[in-house]
Order: structure tokens, then C-alpha cells, then sequence
């Protein structure tokens, strides 16, 4: 693994923040790491391609990079903010489902955040 790749997934492990491959390379920068934005997307892809990194793709939104452990994401349906949260394993479930082994599955529940509700709140007083 490359000194840029290894950088972007401790980054990425350390990280309780669901970042884009914009907000990664500003932090590179500000580490004081030499990079270009090509490399870190290049880094990125590899990295998700190893299975070391997940991709979290949001309608509307640049995709968001996140640690590989077993999580599901509250996705805000106004601002697109993501939070993990840990719904029991469905995998057995799917599985008795439709019949199928299933490999992964990656859960994204639509809601709206709590500051984005109280903005509701506001407008409509």
C-alpha cells in the first residue's frame, strides 16, 4: 500500500465524519501532505475496490467515504446528512426472502434530521 493510501484510510478509520474526496484532500493539505485531488480519488477507488473503504453514494450528493465495519446510515432526506446507526444483521432475513445467498447489503434510511425538522418547525410558525 502506498504512503497517500495508507494516509487517506487512517484518515478515513479515525474519521466519525462520512467525508467526500474533497473534504479528505483539504485535510491531507492541512497535514501538510503534497497531493493532488486525482490522487486521492485514485487512492479512493483502489481502496474501495480492495474492500478497505466504502463508498456511500446519496442521491444528489458526491459520494462519502466511511470505515468497512458492519453499520447502516440515517440519511437526512433535506440536507443529506448521514449518521451511522446499527440496525440488527438482515442477512438471514434477505436470505429467506428471496432465496438468494446475499453477499452485502447497505441499508440507507430516509429521515429528516433533527435541525432540519426544528427548520420545519420554524417556517411554519
Amino acid at each position: 500500500m502506498t504512503r497517500n493510501a495508507r494516509l487517506i484510510l487512517d484518515i478515513i478509520n479515525q474519521s466519525n465524519d462520512h467525508l467526500t474526496a474533497d473534504a479528505l484532500y483539504l485535510k491531507m493539505k492541512e497535514e501538510g501532505n503534497h497531493i493532488s485531488l486525482a490522487t486521492v480519488y485514485n487512492n479512493l477507488n483502489k481502496l474501495c475496490d480492495q474492500g478497505l473503504v466504502r463508498r456511500v453514494s446519496v442521491e444528489g450528493q458526491p459520494d462519502r467515504y466511511d470505515h468497512t465495519e458492519k453499520h447502516d446510515h440515517l440519511v437526512c432526506s433535506r440536507c443529506g446528512k448521514l449518521t451511522d446507526y446499527r440496525f440488527p444483521d438482515l442477512t438471514a432475513i434477505l436470505h429467506e426472502q428471496s432465496g438468494v445467498d446475499i453477499l452485502s447489503y447497505d441499508l440507507q434510511v430516509r429521515y429528516l434530521c433533527p435541525e432540519c425538522r426544528a427548520r420545519e418547525k420554524e417556517t411554519k410558525k
